[in-house]
């Protein structure tokens, strides 16, 4: 039996799961804080939980939703669509930088679609300079990854990048039965703002993440041989990094100094 909310089928390819739970929604409508004149942005509006109760505050709204069906609804709402500009686009690929007026940085919002929650954080962050903060609904694993420090077993490649980026504020328990269909999984909602200055000074975000990448692909090796192919144990000894540590056990600013010196070594050849 399909589930559905008003009128719409819960799509398994777009991941769908939405929110009904008006506590839960009030709650992340207040995290938010939406006031007018800013530049708003919600990701995959969805059958407008969240949409609704911010436009009741807000006289303008941008939602990109790829779902053709929702996004026509949205159009065509009785009470929203003077508000709204319906961008229907896929989140992972669209340009954020069309949204921006330099007076006002955008601030994104949404309960994103587990299946892309991931790929679209990275995509969010290139444009990170432009936003003041972004608020999300996610899987709680997920938020607990982003928060996770050095050490930690959840910690990895999103952990060290999210917090290149970002300060990572957990903000909200999300339950399963505050959505239809309830997922298998905790939700929780998570607050980030772009650092106005980052923690560290990196020369090149791309050899950044490659690095964690290298060294996050194969996390239960010592860093000598998952980072062998980009970088030998006597220049990690002279990082002051030792090489027998796991991905796992080096900070943001250790992963800086080593994607410094391998881009340092790129300039030069």
């Amino acid at each position: 039996m399909t589930k559905q909310h008003l009128g719409h089928t819960a799509r398994k390819r777009f991941g769908q799961n939405f929110l009904h739970d008006p506590y839960i929604i009030d709650q992340i409508v207040s995290a938010i804080n939406p006031v007018n004149g800013e530049n708003l942005v919600e990701i995959g509006p969805g059958l407008a939980a969240l949409t609704q109760p911010v436009c009741d505050i807000v006289d303008k709204l941008t939602v990109v939703e790829l779902d053709r069906d929702l996004a026509e609804r949205l159009r065509t709402h009785p009470f929203l669509s003077s508000k709204l500009n319906v961008v229907e686009a896929d989140a992972l690929k669209f340009d954020f930088t069309e949204l921006f007026n330099p007076e006002h940085p955008l601030r994104v919002f949404g309960n994103l679609p587990y299946n892309i929650s991931t790929p679209l954080m990275f995509h969010l962050f290139s444009f990170a300079h432009k936003v003041q903060d972004m608020h999300f609904m996610l899987q709680k694993e997920v938020v607990n990854r982003l928060a996770a420090k050095a050490g930690e077993k959840n910690y990895g490649r999103l952990s060290v990048m999210a917090q290149y980026h970002c300060r990572i504020m957990p903000v909200l328990h999300v339950p399963p039965e505050a959505f239809k269909p309830a997922p298998k999984v905790d939700s929780a909602v998570v607050r980030l703002i772009p650092h106005q200055q980052k923690p560290v000074t990196v020369s090149s975000e791309k050899m950044l993440n490659q690095v964690c990448a290298q060294a996050f692909n194969q996390r239960r090796k010592t860093i000598r041989n998952s980072l062998g192919k980009l970088i030998d144990e006597d220049s990690l000894r002279q990082l002051g990094i030792e090489p027998e540590l796991r991905a796992e056990n080096l900070t943001l600013a250790d992963y800086a100094l080593i994607a410094n010196y391998l881009d340092g070594l790129d300039k030069q050849s």
